[in-house]
């Protein structure tokens, strides 16, 4: 597995996971990443589990939900990755990699992963790594050089690493993210990409050759209601020079835009703080994101049972519309019409507080 990219942040993974229950499908027993994650927690209770979904006493627990910081704090799952495909995307990323995980120690209270998932979200860590890697590479290799320009990348083709957990969280458990990072780097035509809440800064000895890392950013006070566990919005403003000089291509998330009485006021010094901080080497490759906020009906519930407050902005009827999704889920957006005068002004603010910060695409 190489040297262990974890030495150094001992102390904040298990600030983030005192594991103390472990739930694992038995093959993980014979992978090189389930080894590595199983030497990270000694001595925690091993619970053999025929899958990694639907496990009993733990995502179909309904009293789970009044634990929620805790099963996060407590909980792991080691499984293995029975399909491991690439999708299309062609928004932040042109393809979305096979998931190396799903679920995270974080607990952001608009989190789409746990929709599915019932009562917990704890990490779930996919253990057959170079089965996922396989698949990933093969793709990448079909996909030839990227001849049109065009919102993810000029030049690549780039791959999210880190849809449906946190890829930085991740690093801390075990090397999966690391290798995943080197495979496209160094291939000649694709490119990793991957947002964060949390700032790991062991990732600023990988050698990235400008792989891309999307700091998620938004107004302090809101970050504290929602963005829980995360590391502190001043901290991930603080690293962002630092990973550039790094050899990161860094970009921004302003993700979600919560929108409710005075949210302009909220988000013009968190601009106007970026255009002092950055660095004129961090302002040249700058790019972001901007994505409105979607909540879905069972997590309103489930959050109703472990973080009521953060409803009072998250579940706004009066400003939002249902969204059936493709898989039946009751989801519900900002209504048509007033959403796209939202992102414009948005764009609005974005031109006037942090002048020359490309936005690559709204929505």
């Amino acid at each position: 597995m190489g040297a262990d990219p974890v030495d150094g942040t001992g102390a904040d993974l298990h600030r983030l996971l005192d594991v103390r229950t472990i739930y694992l499908q038995p093959a993980v027993l014979d992978l090189p990443t389930g080894r590595q994650v199983l030497d990270r927690f000694p001595h925690a209770e091993r619970i053999e589990v025929e899958g990694h979904q639907g496990i009993a006493g733990l995502h179909g627990n309904e009293g789970n939900a009044e634990r929620w910081m805790a099963v996060k704090r407590h909980a792991l799952v080691l499984g293995v990755l029975s399909s491991p495909r690439v999708r299309p995307n062609g928004r932040s990323a042109d393809f979305i990699a096979p998931s190396l995980a799903n679920g995270c120690a974080m607990a952001c209270a608009y989190c789409y992963v746990p929709r599915r998932k019932g009562y917990a979200n704890p990490i779930t860590v996919y253990c057959n790594t170079e089965r996922i890697l396989a698949t990933l590479r093969r793709h990448a290799d079909k996909q030839g050089p990227k001849t049109t320009p065009n919102q993810c990348d000029p030049d690549r083709w780039v791959y999210d690493l880190g849809e449906n957990s946190d890829a930085s969280v991740d690093a801390l458990l075990s090397d999966a993210t690391r290798q995943a990072v080197g495979l496209l780097r160094d291939h000649p035509h694709a490119k990793a990409s991957f947002a964060t809440k949390y700032v790991n800064r062991d990732l600023l000895t990988w050698d990235p050759a400008q792989q891309r890392i999307r700091f998620s950013l938004m107004p302090a006070a809101m970050a504290g209601l929602l963005d829980l566990r995360t590391s502190p919005i001043s901290q991930r403003i603080a690293a962002i020079n630092d990973f550039v000089d790094a050899g990161w291509e860094v970009h921004l998330n302003f993700s979600p835009v919560v929108l409710h009485e005075g949210w302009q006021a909220e988000w013009a010094p968190l601009l106007e703080e970026l255009a002092d901080v950055l660095s004129p080497a961090a302002r040249a490759q700058l790019a972001a994101e901007v994505i409105m906020l979607t909540h879905n009906a069972d997590l309103h519930e489930v959050n109703m049972r472990w973080h009521p407050k953060a409803e009072d902005v998250l579940w706004r009827p009066d400003i939002q519309e249902v969204k059936r999704s493709q898989s039946g889920q009751v989801n519900v957006r900002y209504r048509t019409g007033w959403k796209g005068q939202w992102v414009q002004q948005f764009r609005d603010l974005v031109d006037q507080h942090l002048p020359g910060c490309r936005i690559r695409y709204a929505f």
